[in-house]
Order: structure tokens, then sequence, then C-alpha cells
């Protein structure tokens, strides 16, 4: 068998990256629901990813999230719902409606970042500090190589 081949019983890559993603978002979602914070989806985080200190509009949160603007919008209601973020007419132009986190929505946030790096912690326990850091500069390069 050719060293370059792949065994018949390892798993692709996307598949192993999928999993980890899975039990990532699972674990955080939990612990979310868990610190009071109900309803936060996976789907959610088009929203909470991308959106900075001072809010964004539809449309930037769509490009920087690479998701359609129809697909941010129903993200955005449904976190308007909850009470996660709400929408203000622009200071400039007030056609323009820019998206804020609330309060709850800014707590929310910064409990998703704590609970991330708690997993990143556990994981680091596992597999080393080091290789971790290592996996995350590999896939950074893969996908800033991809979008080259």
């Amino acid at each position: 068998m050719d060293q370059a081949e792949p065994r018949q019983w390892e798993r692709p890559l996307p598949a192993l990256l999928d999993q980890v993603k899975a039990l990532t978002l699972t674990e955080l979602h939990r612990r979310l629901a868990e610190e009071g914070f109900p309803g936060i989806q996976p789907r959610h985080g088009v929203v909470f990813r991308f959106i900075d200190d001072t809010g964004a509009r539809l449309t930037d949160l769509a490009d920087r999230s690479g998701i359609t603007k129809q697909s941010v919008g129903e993200a955005v209601a449904e976190l308007e719902q909850l009470g996660f973020v709400e929408r203000a007419a622009d200071a400039i132009d007030r056609r323009v409606k820019i998206i804020r986190l609330t309060p709850q929505g800014r707590k929310a946030q910064a409990a998703a970042a704590r609970i991330l790096a708690d997993i990143d912690t556990r994981r680091a326990r596992v597999v080393g500090s080091h290789n971790l850091a290592a996996l995350r500069r590999t896939l950074e390069r893969i996908i800033t190589a991809e979008h080259a």
C-alpha cells in the first residue's frame, strides 16, 4: 500500500472536523442553556461571531459570515424575539438599521467565549497546548490558502 493512500478505516478529515465541531457546539449550547441563555442555537452564531461592540448592519453580518442576507435576517429576528439583539436606526443614515447586542446578548456572547475557552483548555490537557495551537495554525493556514 502506498504511504500517501489512506487506509480503509481512516475517517476523512472533513468527517473528523465535523465531529469535533458537533461535539463543541453541543457542549456550548448545553452550557449556555444551563447558565440562563436558553434558545440560542448554532445558527445564531452568524450573529454572535461576527457582531462587534458598535453593532453591524445586516448586510455586514452576511458578508462577514458568508451566509445569505435572508438567513442572517432570520437569525437576527429570532435573537431579537429572545431579547439578545435589538435594531436601531443608524446615526448617519436613519434608513439603515444597526443590529446591536442587548445587555443580555453581551452576557451571552461573553459566556460563549468563556465556555469555548474552557473547552480549548480541556482539549489542551488531552493533546497538549502546543498540539492544539499547531492545529489552530494549520487550519488557519489552510483557510487562508484556499481564499487566496
